[in-house]
């Protein structure tokens, strides 16, 4: 019996002996070479018989009346056909339709209405007024109590104009002699001037020092954090 070491000691073999590989399968023997131009399919009996046109069937009028078997003369029809024939009867409590108009009664045709009736069959009255065209005095149909006239009334009456009210300003006014003669002070003039919009970057120089700038001393802080790191400082430099 082999081992696995003689097993696997063993070459693998050679699957490159068919060049013409036409499958992503290997082949245990070269395909047939192809003869024709074009391949030829066989078709099978399920697709010959969909391949096939559709009939066409003609209707023929078949007349109303028709002959009758002997046997269906001589027919006898059974208890359940006889049942099943009969027409089925209407529900429990039903009714035929009433007339549309039914004949009154001499007690109803002789009969008077009350008062209420009478009031009862009135239209509602609305609040309408006499004419469409604006008036100043509305009349309203429908009487209306004393008290109510009252709040009607004032209602009605316009409201009064405050007595500080000074009515509108003439669209022309005179100019004062002050004022025609007034000259305008120079803190007025600069304040009525544009203000003038420069660029981003114009006139900046950015290598002018100022002279807050240049006669500025450090503190004590700034220069601890503007010396070097003792860890980064190497030996050879120090004194």
């Amino acid at each position: 019996m082999a081992t696995r070491t003689h097993i696997l000691a063993e070459p693998k073999p050679n699957q490159l002996r068919y060049p013409d590989r036409r499958s992503v399968y290997w082949l245990d023997e070269l395909p047939a070479e192809k003869t024709g131009s074009t391949t030829r399919t066989e078709l099978t009996p399920r697709w010959s018989e969909l391949c096939r046109s559709k009939k066409h069937y003609t209707q023929f009028t078949r007349s109303s009346i028709w002959e009758v078997s002997e046997w269906a003369l001589r027919a006898v029809a059974s208890e359940r056909l006889c049942s099943l024939a009969q027409p089925r009867s209407p529900a429990v409590g039903w009714q035929p339709d009433r007339l549309l108009l039914a004949p009154l009664k001499r007690a109803t045709q002789t009969a008077v209405a009350t008062s209420r009736v009478c009031q009862l069959a009135l239209p509602k009255r609305k609040q309408v007024l006499e004419s469409f065209h604006y008036s100043s005095n509305p009349v309203l149909l429908t009487p209306l109590p004393r008290k109510a006239w009252a709040h009607v009334e004032l209602l009605a009456t316009p409201k009064p104009v405050h007595p500080l009210f000074k009515g509108e300003r003439s669209v022309c006014w005179p100019v004062s002699r002050a004022l025609r003669n007034y000259v305008a002070s120079q803190r007025l003039l600069e304040l009525s001037s544009p203000k003038e919009r420069k660029a981003l970057f114009e006139g900046y120089d950015p290598y002018i020092v100022s002279r807050a700038a240049r006669s500025a001393s450090p503190s004590p802080r700034i220069q601890q954090l503007s010396l070097p790191l003792p860890r980064k400082c190497s030996s050879k430099y120090d004194t």
